[in-house]
């Protein structure tokens, strides 16, 4: 009659043993040699890592437009010792550090986007006042870019050699329309496809977040087509405005749980002819979220139907005479919902690295490049590249490079890798 107890004590000790199974590894790498001279030789070269950073940023990457920027990169990853360096087929650009298995075993990605929101024209001309440096996309993600490229190049001038092999990359296609296709393509048709045991994507600078919780989103844009005429003289006919109103009215009744958080928006629309028109053709586009993949098919399944039920709710309502309302539903974006759990290894370590360096963990979910893996069941998380910065996807966008900050906050994630590489 005993077994039971002993089975369920054993359980509730399981969590609380892996987790100090993360706390023994990380404070290991963290009172190594190895580490130490690591960071010492991020502290000795900070400013050539905010040179590259300024360099970087400096290179327009609007979405799908991120060449120049991958070519300059491409190189980077080059001088710094990293072996099979390539760009591949979508535009990502890779370099691989060797570690002590054997060849071809799974590896892990640390991967920082290469695009940023930015359209083509946006000066991206820095400028510095005091240690902020402010220029459009300098956080996100280019900062990322610079510290991952400075981990690779002081890792090979240390000649530290952990026990997997490290992926680096800076990766197209996150932002916006990008829709995930850099990180898509590495994960599902590039040459490391199901060799991935680990993702860590580096993105925006706070050291303490930890995004192990992928928000999923669906986008559409929705034509509605109709016969249109004179405002006044074609006074009856259907009119694709209407429904296209109803679609909104409508989809603003449909429930969601505030947990899991489910959102959905209307956000842009256009269309028309003249103000004395009834028009022929409107649009607009609509964004739901979830980081349940079953309510964000809820309610995309819901809202396909609202648009159905729009169109054939107008063409009752008024004359068809010259022709009906129709509707095109076009697909413009899907970024996967997934999440890695608390307890799972990767998570383990990050949070213990967090602690380790005198923070606070800050657990919590976002729209990264790690949705693409945590949809495919890959340990993924996405974590900050150091220090500070603000104004995020705005032309005043900036970060603050004062020099023990930024190294301080560079050891967090420097952290994270070596144990994950040398763990996991």
């Amino acid at each position: 009659m005993q077994t039971p107890s002993i089975l369920m004590l054993l359980a509730a000790l399981a969590p609380a043993a892996s987790a100090s199974k993360a706390d023994e590894a990380v404070s290991r790498v963290a009172a190594g040699a190895p580490y130490k001279a690591l960071v010492a030789q991020l502290d000795a070269e900070h400013d050539r890592i905010v040179q590259d950073i300024v360099t970087l940023v400096e290179i327009p990457a609007p979405p799908f437009k991120e060449a120049e920027r991958a070519k300059a990169y491409r190189d980077m990853l080059v001088a710094a010792g990293l072996e099979n360096v390539e760009t591949d087929e979508e535009g990502n650009v890779m370099g691989l550090y060797r570690g002590t298995g054997a060849p071809g075993r799974p590896l892990i990605v640390l991967a920082a986007h290469l695009d940023t929101v930015f359209p083509e024209g946006t000066p991206v001309k820095v400028r510095r006042e005091g240690n902020r440096l402010y220029a459009p996309g300098i956080g996100d993600d280019t900062r990322g870019l610079a510290v991952i490229l400075a981990y690779a190049r002081t890792m090979k001038a240390q000649k530290i050699r952990p026990k997997s092999d490290i992926l680096f990359v800076g990766n197209v296609g996150e932002e916006g329309p990008g829709d995930l296709r850099g990180v898509r393509y590495l994960l599902t048709k590039g040459k490391y496809a199901g060799k991935v045991k680990a993702f860590l994507s580096m993105d925006g600078t706070d050291a303490q977040r930890i995004v192990n919780g992928g928000v999923g989103s669906k986008r559409y844009r929705v034509s509605y087509r109709g016969p249109g005429g004179h405002s006044y003289g074609a006074f009856g006919l259907v009119n694709p405005m209407v429904a296209m109103s109803r679609t909104v009215t409508e989809l603003y009744t449909i429930p969601v749980p505030a947990t899991p958080k489910t959102t959905y928006s209307a956000s842009v629309t256009g269309g028309g002819t003249s103000v004395n028109s009834i028009p022929n053709e409107v649009f607009m586009e609509f964004d739901m979220r979830s980081v349940s993949p079953d309510e964000l098919a809820r309610v995309e399944t819901r809202f396909i139907a609202i648009v159905g039920e729009s169109v054939a709710a107008e063409n009752a309502a008024r004359s068809t005479r010259e022709g009906h309302i129709v509707a095109d539903i076009k697909p413009i974006g899907d970024r996967p919902a997934g999440g890695t759990a608390d307890d799972t290894p990767i998570t383990r370590i990050a949070v213990a690295a967090v602690r380790a360096k005198g923070l606070k963990p800050d657990l919590g979910a976002s729209s990264t490049d790690a949705n693409l893996p945590m949809s495919l069941s890959i340990p993924a998380l996405t974590i900050g590249s150091g220090g500070t910065g603000g104004r995020a996807h705005s032309l005043d966008e900036w970060i603050d490079v004062e020099k023990k900050g930024s190294v301080d906050g560079m050891s967090v994630g420097l952290l994270m890798l070596l144990t994950m590489a040398d763990t996991l």
